[in-house]
């Protein structure tokens, strides 16, 4: 038991010679380099990143407009990235363009919330719904390569494999399937739910479509009227866009 002490002491010792031995070798290469007598022999020390992040020079200053743009009533800005052009580009320049609008979001947001505290315009508003629609679209074409992908891998468009069924009300809703640990005409909580609807229902399917259809038709009516009155509020904008 002492001989196991003693020689568990001794590669302790020596394991702590050796790093003591390359930490003096790596420290002299480095006093070397720095404390030369000719600066311009000096080698810089470079350092490596594996994690982009934003310069520091870039804080919460990122959070706020150009300055160039302060002050100024309107912005110049382009359209925005409609379907047609995200789907010519990979699926990484969409992940970098993604971050990209993310920020300009972020900085509109600020801007707008800054504007409303000193109750002045925002500068060239449009900006942030352009923002919006940018990324909108960036989803729906991230959303139309899964399902194409799985389409070619599983048959299926759907995440996960189902079907379009009934409720009792007559309401249709998509079935998702799922694993049961027992056999479903042996299981009592499957068979109580009902996919079908008796044929006394359909009067009363035929009502709920009626009233959807007459919600967005008034919808529709109060947005038109909205617009009118914008319209005779603001003569000089309507001329403006209709000339667009």
């Amino acid at each position: 038991m002492a001989a196991a002490v003693a020689m568990a002491a001794l590669c302790r010792r020596l394991t702590g010679a050796l790093r003591l031995g390359s930490a003096a070798a790596g420290l002299h290469g480095l006093t070397q380099n720095l404390f030369h007598k000719n600066l311009t022999k000096a080698e810089p020390l470079h350092q490596v990143k594996f994690l982009h992040t934003t310069l520091f020079r870039k804080g919460l200053e990122e959070f706020f407009d150009d300055p160039r743009n302060w002050g100024e009533k309107t912005v110049k800005s382009g359209d925005a990235w409609n379907i047609n052009q995200l789907r010519g580009k990979s699926s990484e320049d969409l992940h970098k363009l993604w971050y990209v609008l993310l920020k300009e979001k972020n900085m509109l947001l600020t801007l707008e919330q800054e504007s409303k505290r000193q109750q002045r315009p925002m500068p060239s508003p449009e900006r942030l719904d352009k923002v919006q629609k940018s990324m909108k679209n960036i989803d729906l074409v991230v959303r139309e390569r899964e399902i194409a992908l799985r389409l070619l891998q599983t048959g299926h468009e759907k995440p996960v494999p189902g079907e379009w069924r009934h409720d009792f009300l007559g309401r249709t809703y998509w079935y998702s399937y799922k694993e049961w640990p027992i056999p479903w005409y042996l299981n009592k909580k499957y068979k109580k739910r009902k996919f079908y609807y008796l044929p006394h229902v359909n009067h009363f399917i035929r009502l709920r479509l009626e009233k959807s259809l007459r919600l967005r038709a008034r919808r529709q009516n109060l947005e038109k009227t909205r617009q009118k009155v914008l319209e005779r509020k603001f003569p000089h904008l309507a001329v403006k866009s209709q000339s667009q």
